[in-house]
C-alpha cells in the first residue's frame, strides 16, 4: 500500500508547531504517525522559518530558535524537501503560492492542503488536488484508499 504524498501550506505548519490541539496539529500528528508523506521543498521550508520568528509568533507562543531548528531537520530526516527544479505560474491573485503548486508537481504530490482562499480557489492543479485542513483530515482514510486502488 502506497501513502499519499502531501504538500502542507505554511500555515498548517506554523499553527501545528504553535498550538498542542486543532486541525493543523492533528494533520502534522497524522504525519508523525506516517499516515501520508509529507512534501516540502527549501523555498516553503524558508517562509516557514520566516514566518515562526515573527515577533508576534515567537514572543506569543514562546518559539525559540531550537524549536525551528528542530522542525526543519525532521523535515530534512522524514519528509521529503524537492530540488525546487519547477517553476509554475498557477495562481496569478497570489504568485508566493506558486512554490505549493511547483513543490507538488516537481514531487507528484497527491495533495495541496491549504486554508488559504487563492489556492482553494483552483480546487485542482494539473492532476493535483487542494483541500482545506479539514476535509483532508476528515477524509485521510478515504483518500488514502482511493489512491491505492
Amino acid at each position: 500500500m502506497s501513502l499519499l504524498m502531501v504538500v502542507p501550506d505554511t500555515n498548517i505548519f506554523v499553527s501545528g508547531t504553535i498550538l498542542s490541539y486543532g486541525i493543523a496539529f492533528e494533520i502534522l500528528e497524522s504525519w508523525r504517525r506516517q499516515k501520508f508523506i509529507l512534501v516540502t521543498s527549501e523555498a516553503i521550508m524558508a517562509e516557514i522559518q520566516r514566518v515562526l520568528r515573527y515577533p508576534r509568533i515567537c514572543n506569543k507562543y514562546s518559539v525559540t530558535e531550537e524549536d525551528i531548528r528542530r522542525l526543519i531537520l525532521s523535515l530534512h530526516r522524514y519528509a521529503i524537501v524537492t530540488a525546487g527544479n519547477y517553476e509554475v505560474r498557477g495562481v496569478p491573485s497570489d504568485p508566493d503560492d506558486d512554490k505549493f503548486l511547483a513543490c507538488a508537481l516537481e514531487a507528484q504530490a497527491d495533495y495541496i492542503v491549504t486554508g488559504d482562499p487563492d489556492l482553494l480557489s483552483l480546487k485542482y492543479y494539473q492532476r493535483i488536488n487542494i483541500l482545506n485542513p479539514k476535509s483532508f483530515l476528515e477524509n485521510l482514510t478515504t483518500l488514502s484508499q482511493t489512491i491505492n486502488k
